[in-house]
């Protein structure tokens, strides 16, 4: 991804944040361009939200971090009329009905549109007399993404946004959020622990682990450095050989292997090759982080 910070809409240089003795960002660089959608993955523990609340400007820390050119820090105020946030736990008064919401979000952010947010709700279950008191978890979760949605933001947050959704709203959610929000004027980032589920609309990922980001790249150039291989038996020790980051067996006797930068033709002797799905390279980079 460029790092260019100039028209960089966040930019991070030796991002640090100790918490008593546990050190959650550990030096991390990266920076993420206008237009896009950025998939921040990790484990638990891995920094993702300690990142995310340096970027909101919810905690202090260490090193240089711009957001849309405003440090969180000391230009929070004036970062958050351009920043849109959906965490994975909405909290809203049990009495409030779903008009009453609208109305109050109406009253404090300048760039909710009360008509748009109606628009996303249609479709749902949800009418403009419930309260949240009649809602289920996912009606919640569903009017809490109608809301932040409807605000014309230049970077939109969403930390676990689908958390408590069924499959088919998971997937209605990220469909529309292409089809209803995202252009080439705003910049979505999103954590999630469903990888497959995001896979599709991201166009860069950021893998985090032990506060450090350890891979940063467009989705479009995995293919150029990372091929997976279905590995015949008789091929094993030769694949070996070119030392692949990760093997896993399959059914029937078969093996896979992930390689990073090796050959191309020497890795299409080997068996068939493709490009690696993001959970499981994932996994692969991820290897002893939960040992």
């Amino acid at each position: 991804m460029s790092t260019d910070t100039d028209t960089s809409v966040i930019s991070a240089r030796g991002l640090r944040k100790t918490y008593k003795n546990t050190c959650a960002l550990d030096g991390a660089d990266f920076s993420i361009p206008s237009g896009r959608i950025v998939g921040l993955i990790g484990p638990n523990g891995a920094g993702k939200t300690t990142a995310l609340k340096a970027i909101l400007g919810l905690i202090p820390f260490e090193g240089d971090l711009r957001v849309l050119g405003k440090d969180p820090r000391t230009q929070r105020d004036a970062l958050m009329n351009d920043v849109s946030f959906i965490a994975d736990v909405a909290v809203l008064p049990r009495w409030i009905s779903v008009e009453q919401v609208i109305e109050f979000v109406a009253g404090v952010h300048p760039r909710f549109d009360a008509g748009k947010c109606r628009r996303f709700l249609e479709g749902t279950k949800l009418q403009m007399k419930t309260r949240v008191r009649e809602m289920s978890k996912g009606m919640i979760v569903q009017l809490h993404l109608a809301l932040v949605m409807a605000i014309d933001a230049r970077l939109l947050v969403l930390d676990e946004p689908t958390l408590g959704l069924d499959i088919l709203y998971r997937k209605q959610f990220y469909q529309r959020l292409l089809e209803d929000y995202f252009d080439d004027d705003k910049t979505i980032l999103v954590t999630t622990h469903q990888v497959e589920e995001i896979e599709h609309i991201l166009t860069d990922v950021m893998f985090i682990q032990g506060g450090k980001v350890v891979l940063n790249a467009a989705m479009d150039t995995l293919g150029e450095r990372y091929v997976e291989v279905l590995v015949a038996a008789d091929k094993l020790d030769a694949a070996r050989a070119l030392d692949p980051i990760d093997e896993r067996s399959l059914p029937f006797g078969k093996t896979v292997m992930l390689f990073d930068g090796a050959d191309p033709a020497r890795l299409a002797e080997l068996g068939e090759t493709r490009t690696p799905g993001l959970a499981d390279l994932f996994v692969a980079t991820m290897k002893g982080t939960y040992a």
